[in-house]
């Protein structure tokens, strides 16, 4: 049988992933304002801004209780 998982540790992860998503989504738009913007520090902010939402995603769903049928 599988141990329950921590929601407190959880629900920490939780906030400081969705602050540096949010953080992300903040420097990704000042850059691609900016005409000179290196296009692949943009890709690679997104890039590291998907694997945070999939993080996050994971995460909840570890929260959502196992129901046996």
């Amino acid at each position: 049988m599988a141990q329950p998982p921590d929601t407190a540790k959880i629900t920490a992860q939780l906030v400081e992933l969705r602050l540096e998503h949010r953080d992300l989504d903040a420097a990704i738009a000042k850059l691609t304002t900016d005409m000179a913007a290196d296009e692949l520090a943009v890709k690679r902010l997104k890039k590291r801004k998907l694997r945070i939402k999939d993080m996050v995603a994971y995460l909840e769903n570890q929260l959502i209780p196992d129901l046996d049928a």
